[in-house]
């Protein structure tokens, strides 16, 4: 009895309780909530069988979760791991019981603590480190909220999912500006404090054609996508085609966006042809309707508007050519839209509106085409009118209200979420960036001694193996030295030629003179050591530059053009290098001064993605007069003649911009798409009044051309060769701020259009006059340029 009491009585450990659950009978121990049990029990915890979820089907639920509620972006990559992840871990209750969106809604919550950007990418380890926490954090199909808190508080100091300072697709728009910049989040604050960042030098970016990231237009999915492929100087003959094809589909779409091209939800009266007047062209009230080349066939009679690229035939007749076919085009009573505005070649992208006319019966297939072969429709396109497509503007494009310089990005539309020039996406540093440019610039405070600072200044034609060359340079640094100290400019910009003869060719020598050519330069750009401490020069080479002039012989040389090569230029980093030196010795400079030889064309960035400076050499002007197309002077009296004694080459304007010109502003008259023309600042020095129409005419003529068509090289393939896999270092989408389209053949010019500044520098030393060098000076402040004249 004893000792069944004892065994009775014995002290019980913890251990051998199998459930620690307190009971409501000390005798019998029995649980107060019996079921509990079954609830922390492993074993019975329900099971969730994998499904097959397709992407499709999850889009709208993501939509709504993503982007809708979070302002997020998924990439058909993402959305597919998504999907995968919600089949495998929430099964057939995915949808019926809300499993999916509470998954999804987490996702994007821990996707945004994470750092992540506006644009969710399936590839890399980004996401799917944030679906393995969020897989840990799930219990039977369900997200413990519990579970995600104690995550989400131990994510700052474990750092278990990665962030923006770690590396990240460069095509992904990014939602701060340490992972464009290359700085990281105390970089960033500290910079504001820093005097040096106060230097609107140190924002600066140069950015040259082979070094920039490489875009293409998805035009099933309406969206740029990067270039994975690994660029080559020999590719594919197919990567010629797609070549074209990117930049037809980059036109197409930037044309359909203009409301000239969308159909209005309200009927209104239809109109077929362009209305015109003696002031300006009317828009129709009906939506123009692009109409593909395939589609004339059976269509005999009937008038369209078509977009396609210009070309010959193998018989030397004009053709067009869209994605869809080709079809000859009859010009005898074409008429260009506006009326001498802009010119109009082989290789171009144009409008067309006319009458198709199918082949007669009697005319058989030849080797134009006319039968059909080839993709060539059979007939004739009888043009009526014909235009470049409209240009579209960079706040546009970007999806930025225009607001005085201080636009804050719009939630839809446009492509601000694209990373064009790795500097930063509109949307994700393009408002931070704006503002350090306000503060930095002084863009509110005009009392401020900041403009002198902003400047650029452009210098074109440097015939380094010309003396005067030499001597209008010296006049034109002497000229900045003697401005006060701070507000020396920040970049000087030299461009070729910098001999006048193509080098290794015979006519400028070879290597050895060219060397000494750059030897003299140095000892130029030595005797003045303060503009060389404290700014950036950048050297854009032109044809006559080697290598490509050895077998080119000043001839169009490929695009891009490749740097100065270095064994050329050592003299004149030792010119910089020993005024750094210099300078140091009396104070330390963080920020010291640079030479930088970048290619043809190049790309300006200042403050990230706020401001855009293209810089391109060609002699696109003369090419332009010897390649381009010559209609037949108008016969009815509502057109403008080019010959009109009043205003000799005037293009159409309406009346506003007609009293606009009376005050010789330089204004850029409208286009077939009625879009609002920016009417920039005269040019500081205007020549005689009666050479102000030729050569204002001739300007206007050259940006509009260049700008409508979106493309610094608007030519065959067979004139201006380009690589292929470089193609889109050519494009000029989204339009810059500034353009600097350097042509010795052109006049100096200085005029905006569309909101894009475009300017000429001309040769440095002017001819025809006597001793006097011309360059450009453009002001970062107010986004505008002047042509400025000294005597040397």
């Amino acid at each position: 009895m004893a000792a069944r009491n004892a065994s009775l009585f014995k002290q019980v450990l913890p251990t051998d309780i199998p459930d620690p659950l307190p009971s409501s009978s000390a005798a019998f121990g029995t649980p107060v909530h019996p079921t509990r049990r079954k609830q922390i029990s492993d074993a019975i915890i329900p099971s969730v069988l994998p499904i097959s979820v397709p992407p499709a089907t999850l889009r709208p639920l993501a939509f709504r979760t993503f982007t809708k509620k979070h302002n997020l972006t998924l990439t058909s990559s993402a959305l597919q791991a998504i999907a995968d992840f919600v089949g495998t871990h929430c099964g057939s209750g995915w949808r019926e019981e809300g499993l999916a969106e509470k998954v999804l809604d987490e996702t994007a919550k821990a996707w945004k603590k994470s750092g992540g950007g506006v644009i969710v990418p399936g590839e890399g380890s980004d996401l799917a480190n944030v679906l393995k926490h969020i897989e840990g954090c799930m219990v039977g199909g369900r997200v413990d909220h519990q579970r995600v808190l104690s995550w989400q508080s131990s994510l700052v100091l474990e750092q278990g999912l990665p962030t923006t300072a770690q590396a990240r697709p460069s095509n992904i728009g990014r939602d701060d500006s340490r992972s464009s910049l290359g700085l990281t989040d105390l970089e960033l604050e500290d910079r504001g404090s820093d005097p040096q960042s106060n230097d609107p030098r140190s924002w600066l970016r140069v950015i040259d054609a082979f070094g920039q990231p490489r875009f293409i237009y998805n035009a099933i999915q309406k969206h740029f996508e990067p270039v994975s492929r690994r660029a080559s100087l020999l590719p594919d003959p197919s990567r010629r085609t797609a070549l074209l094809r990117d930049r037809y589909q980059l036109v197409q779409q930037r044309l359909l966006r203009n409301e000239a091209f969308q159909t209005s939800t309200v009927a209104v009266a239809r109109s077929k042809t362009l209305q015109r007047s003696s002031s300006e062209i009317v828009m129709p009230q009906q939506a123009y309707k692009l109409t593909p080349i395939a589609n004339l066939l059976g269509r005999s009679g009937s008038t369209h508007v078509l977009l396609g690229l210009l070309g010959t035939s193998p018989t030397g007749d004009l053709i067009l050519s869209d994605l869809t076919g080709t079809i000859a085009l009859d010009l005898q009573h074409a008429r260009p839209v506006p009326d001498d505005g802009a010119w109009f070649t082989a290789g171009m992208i144009v409008l067309a509106e006319g009458l198709y006319e199918e082949e007669g019966s009697n005319s058989g297939p030849g080797l134009a085409g006319d039968g059909g072969v080839g993709g060539t429709i059979g007939g004739k396109f009888h043009v009526s009118s014909i235009g470049g497509p409209p240009c579209e503007r960079r706040d546009v494009t970007l999806g930025v209200s225009d607001s005085s310089k201080g636009s804050d990005v719009i939630a839809a539309g446009g492509f601000g979420w694209v990373d064009f020039l790795g500097v930063g996406s509109e949307r994700a540093s393009g408002p931070m960036m704006r503002s350090h440019e306000k503060k930095i610039l002084g863009l509110q405070d005009h009392s401020t001694q900041t403009p002198g600072r902003s400047r650029i200044i452009v210098v074109g034609e440097v015939n380094l193996d010309s003396g005067k060359t030499l001597e209008a340079l010296r006049q034109i640094l002497e000229t900045y030295a003697l401005e006060p100290a701070g507000q020396t400019p920040m970049t000087f910009v030299l461009i070729g030629n910098f001999t006048r003869y193509a080098v290794l060719s015979g006519g400028s020598g070879g290597s050895i003179e060219y060397k000494e050519y750059f030897d003299s330069l140095a000892s130029t750009l030595a005797e003045y050591p303060t503009i060389l401490e404290d700014s950036t020069f950048v050297f854009i080479p032109g044809d006559n530059d080697p290598w490509a002039s050895a077998f080119s012989a000043g001839a169009a040389a490929v695009l891009p053009k490749r740097a100065v090569p270095e064994i050329f230029t050592s003299r004149v980093k030792r010119a910089f290098a020993n005024a750094n030196s210099e300078a140091g010795r009396f104070a330390s400079r963080i920020l010291k001064g640079e030479v930088i030889w970048s290619t043809n064309p190049s790309r300006l960035t200042l403050f990230g993605p706020a401001q855009e400076l293209v810089v391109f050499r060609d002699d696109m002007s003369g090419r332009l007069r010897r390649k381009g197309l010559r209609f037949r002077p108008a016969d009815a009296p509502d057109f403008v003649s080019t010959g009109s004694a009043s205003q000799p080459g005037d293009l159409r304007m309406s009346v506003d911009q007609q009293e606009a010109h009376g005050r010789k502003s330089m204004d850029v008259d409208r286009t077939i798409e009625n879009a609002e023309s920016v009417l920039p600042e005269p040019r500081a020095r205007e020549p005689a009044h009666s050479r102000i129409p030729s050569e204002l005419h001739v300007a206007r003529k050259l940006v509009k051309t260049v700008l409508d068509q979106g493309h610094l090289s608007p030519f065959p393939l067979t004139d201006r060769p380009v690589l292929w896999d470089h193609g889109s270092a050519l494009n000029l989408y989204p339009l810059p701020t500034a353009l600097v389209l350097m042509d010795p053949e052109a006049p100096p010019f200085a005029l905006t259009y569309e909101g894009c500044h475009a300017m000429n520098p001309g040769a440095i030393v002017v001819p025809g006059k006597l001793r006097v060098a011309q360059w450009i000076e453009y002001d970062a402040r107010t986004r505008k340029g002047r042509t400025r004249e000294v005597r040397f």
